[in-house]
């Protein structure tokens, strides 16, 4: 295994994918869901193993780990600042399920050719999240969580918490 160096952002998405899917799963399976390489998907939970959030048998992730590292790290190892308005997919608090408890003027969107609404542009955690949370309802509601966690206020933040929380700890 390679040394590691840190998490990177694709890890949040390999992580969040596993915790998703509930059947036994080869990571050629996260791999072709995400778009992205076998050999990424390895080396992204091999670090993953190293930074204490997926067991040694690299087919668990431990939600408890992960749920602290969102809300207390991802802010800051992966910060984001809104954009240009573009057209794409609504994101953080513009998304399900914060739309339905949060009222704001403010649209925050990841970039995608084939999105429907405008809005702030927000750097998805990585370039392929877009085509996965189409195919992906449950991925794409972590992920929105997780950017509400890097972009939104205080309110916005502690709600996502919250909602991150039941989805990850309360299964």
């Amino acid at each position: 295994m390679k040394k590691h160096a840190g998490m990177r952002s694709l890890d949040i998405v390999v992580l969040l994918k596993m915790t998703v899917i509930k059947k036994p799963f080869y990571l050629k399976d996260i791999a072709d869901s995400l778009y992205i390489s076998r050999s990424e998907v390895t080396e992204s939970v091999g670090r993953s193993v190293i930074a204490g959030l997926v067991t040694a048998d690299k087919k668990t992730v431990l939600k408890g780990n992960l749920f602290e590292f969102l809300v207390h790290g991802v802010r800051y190892v992966f910060p984001q600042m809104p954009g240009a308005i573009v057209r794409g997919i609504p994101t953080a608090h513009s998304a399900y399920p914060l739309k339905e408890m949060i009222e704001s003027n403010n649209v925050f969107v990841w970039p995608f050719f084939e999105g429907t609404v405008s809005g702030q542009s927000i750097q998805p955690l990585y370039q392929t999240v877009p085509d996965a949370c189409v195919k992906d309802e449950q991925l794409y509601q972590l992920l929105a969580l997780v950017d509400a966690l890097r972009v939104g206020n205080a309110r916005e933040k502690n709600i996502a918490k919250i909602e991150l929380e039941k989805r990850l700890c309360r299964e």
